[in-house]
């Protein structure tokens, strides 16, 4: 697997010229694969969190149509996670090093991921957001708990490790969620997240906000992405760029850096991808 540590702007397009003739023979490898008739297929490789290697399943789904959304896609056919979700499983381990005693907060809970890592780590909490008219830490009848990113109801310094795996995207005043993330960690405790993200860009791209009378008002044609508990989705506010990783350190993280990784052996093509990690 390909994996570089970046941490600002600069040095990524230090990165990118440096890597460029890798990223090119990357780009040519990924479109040879793609096949001309857009039918669904196979692609064998090794799945990390079933520990075994398998044939993915690859298809049209999520793309505009003519290129292969491989990141999410990719599906594992024994634990049902994507490319995205396996590689987030793989590189939680290789740098927080997942252990059954650390204390985990994650912003999903009827997903294949949660129910992945709360096998393997004992003490961890999932949530959903089940709309603005519930309290944080309602229980529903079905087992599911509400938490409001922006007004978490956990006390100060409860977590090892918060994982949200893209979830701040659907945050108007997402850095208020960074703030609640850092409110809730322990000292030394770790924020792992991933959002879309537009590497060649230093500002955010801001979709949508809401106005002075607690409207949504859209500055570009809205997005949707898919939610677990709404057929409708959530909307998404924000497409990220470096000045996150600033706005993250303005929030109070100590040590703040991105993951770009790429790997054939395990599936996790698309080109290179990225995740992020905030120290407390």
């Amino acid at each position: 697997m390909i994996i570089s540590r970046i941490e600002n702007f600069e040095q990524y397009l230090s990165h990118k010229e440096k890597c460029r003739h890798i990223f090119e023979s990357i780009w040519l490898k990924e479109r040879e694969m793609t096949p001309h008739k857009k039918k669904s297929f196979t692609f064998n490789g090794i799945s990390y969190p079933a520990k075994k290697t398998v044939d993915f399943l690859v298809d049209f789904k999520y793309s505009n149509g003519v290129d292969i959304n491989w990141r999410e896609r990719m599906i594992c056919p024994l634990t049902g996670l994507n490319n995205r979700l396996r590689a987030s499983i793989h590189l939680a381990d290789f740098e927080l090093g997942l252990k059954e005693y650390h204390k985990i907060y994650i912003t999903e809970q009827v997903t294949s991921l949660y129910n992945y890592i709360k096998i393997k780590v004992p003490d961890t909490t999932g949530s959903e957001f089940l709309g603005s008219d519930y309290v944080g830490g309602f229980i529903n009848q079905e087992g599911i708990r509400h938490e409001d990113m922006t007004h978490l109801s956990f006390k100060d310094e409860t977590f090892d490790f918060y994982l949200s795996f893209e979830c701040f995207e659907h945050i108007p005043d997402f850095k208020k969620a960074f703030s609640e993330a850092i409110r809730v960690l322990k000292k030394d405790g770790i924020l792992f997240f991933s959002v879309p993200f537009i590497m060649q860009n230093y500002e955010n791209l801001r979709r949508a906000f809401i106005n002075e009378h607690g409207e949504v008002t859209h500055i570009l044609p809205p997005e949707y992405h898919g939610n677990p508990v709404s057929e409708g989705g959530s909307l998404c506010f924000t497409h990220f760029g470096w000045e996150m990783l600033d706005q993250l350190r303005d929030c109070g993280f100590r040590n703040v850096y991105s993951l770009t990784y790429w790997s054939d052996t395990f599936g996790y093509l698309g080109g290179e991808q990225i995740v992020f990690f905030a120290v407390k």
